[in-house]
């Protein structure tokens, strides 16, 4: 082994080691936060008197607060660096979360969810684009699964903790669900003011980092940069317009469709069709899809990787889990066949996710990936909103959510498609042999 690639991967082992171990912490919270309202609806739309239809769209309204201010938090996180930025994302969405518990009608339930979504602005996208100051593209899909793993653990870790929390009822004059809000916010307080000393800007910042390895860093990241600039110069304005871009948000949306449609009515559906009382089994059984999606998810990273970082990694696992869903909600009685239908889609959504982050950076360099990336996931999550409100509609209709089934596996598998043509061109130039370490 040459000495220039034994720093390589030292230093990517390092930084693995020190920075997504704390990101995933950071996101677990987040994705707790903003989720744990699935878990919550079980007592509270009946405590304070929430149709399916006020319930999906109150849910909804986090993200149009999040996309409203996506791209200018990433274009500050790229100014002011993401130790600062990513604190006050942090310690703000914390304080509005545990605020929850103050909730007491649709409006307040309304204003608190439009109110998270405002403060959570920014979180997600800066740290994909964290992740491109530090990990080279033929690691990007690796990373990111590792970073992206907070998202089914935080539903399958958090989901039976909410429903242990759900037990507090009475506990100080508060229901459990208060509870709920006012436990699972407070961590993300304290992990934000501690990002202040966890999380360096940038590699030339690292204490951690010998000379050498800051040096190896900095410049095989400027050199693959310099490859995408030469592919084409990008502007933020002409970044805001890329038919490329705007074809990867489309992809986005309907994967983000199946996520937050599913994410905020899982409970809601499993108790109802399994006619099961107990919260905390509900709970375990939301569990059980997450946990799969996760170990599928570092799976088809690590593949991903090795084949390239092709469109094809993306499509196929959303194509799967959107046939799936449609084909159990659809065509079967059982519900347990049906709840086998949410365990494939989960799996699905879970794998073509850092499959999915791994495209932007091939077409988008410096600012205009702080605003390309910001601009896919802002677009993307316009869907959180409109498949949180669609599912509840579509339940309230039919009087059940299997046609709201089949429309969000319809929407997945389109979305699949779409991205092996949104996605031409974009696959990787970058040496996948250049590292073979790992990064854990």
């Amino acid at each position: 082994m040459d000495e220039s690639r034994a720093v390589g991967e030292s230093a990517l082992r390092k930084a693995g080691r020190r920075l997504i171990p704390v990101m995933v912490l950071c996101y677990f919270f987040a994705y707790l936060d903003r989720t744990n309202l699935s878990v919550a609806s079980l007592t509270m739309n009946e405590s304070i008197g929430l149709s399916a239809s006020a319930y999906g769209l109150g849910a909804g309204l986090l993200f149009l607060g999040y996309v409203s201010l996506e791209v200018p938090s990433n274009l500050m996180l790229h100014k002011v660096g993401a130790r600062i930025w990513m604190c006050r994302i942090m310690v703000t969405w914390g304080v509005v979360a545990s605020a929850g518990a103050l909730i007491q009608g649709e409006k307040s339930f309304y204003l608190l969810r439009l109110l998270l979504g405002l403060a959570e602005a920014g979180f997600f996208p800066g740290m994909i684009l964290y992740l491109t100051y530090w990990f080279p593209a033929a690691q990007r899909a690796r990373v990111t699964a590792q970073f992206m793993i907070a998202v089914p653990l935080s539903s399958a870790l958090g989901s039976p903790l909410s429903g242990l929390l759900l037990k507090l009822h009475g506990l100080a004059g508060l229901q459990g669900w208060q509870w709920l809000f006012v436990i699972e916010g407070l961590p993300s307080v304290v992990l934000g003011v501690m990002l202040l000393w966890l999380l360096p800007d940038r590699p030339a910042a690292a204490s951690w980092l010998t000379p050498g390895e800051r040096t190896w860093i900095t410049s095989t990241l400027a050199a693959e940069e310099s490859a995408v600039r030469r592919g084409r110069e990008m502007t933020v304005r002409q970044s805001l317009g890329d038919k490329r871009v705007l074809g990867l948000s489309v992809v986005y949306f309907a994967l983000a469709f199946g996520l937050y449609g599913l994410g905020f009515w899982m409970p809601q559906i499993i108790k109802k069709s399994l006619d099961i009382q107990s919260d905390l089994r509900v709970s375990l059984l939301t569990a059980l899809p997450y946990a799969l999606g996760a170990a599928a998810m570092v799976i088809w990273g690590r593949r991903c990787d090795r084949g390239g970082q092709t469109p094809g990694y993306t499509a196929l696992p959303m194509v799967l889990g959107g046939v799936v869903l449609a084909g159990s909600a659809l065509l079967t009685e059982s519900p347990w066949l049906g709840y086998g239908g949410l365990c494939v889609c989960s799996i699905g959504i879970m794998a073509a996710f850092p499959a999915f982050w791994s495209l932007p950076s091939g077409i988008l360099a410096g600012v205009a990936a702080a605003s390309g990336i910001a601009v896919i996931n802002t677009l993307g999550n316009v869907a959180g909103f409109v498949g949180s409100y669609w599912m509840g509609w579509m339940t309230d209709l039919f009087g059940d959510s299997r046609w709201a089934l089949v429309t969000v596996g319809a929407v997945m598998s389109g979305g699949g498609l779409l991205v092996l043509k949104a996605g031409s061109g974009l696959r990787h130039q970058s040496d996948p042999k250049l590292l073979t370490g790992q990064l854990s």
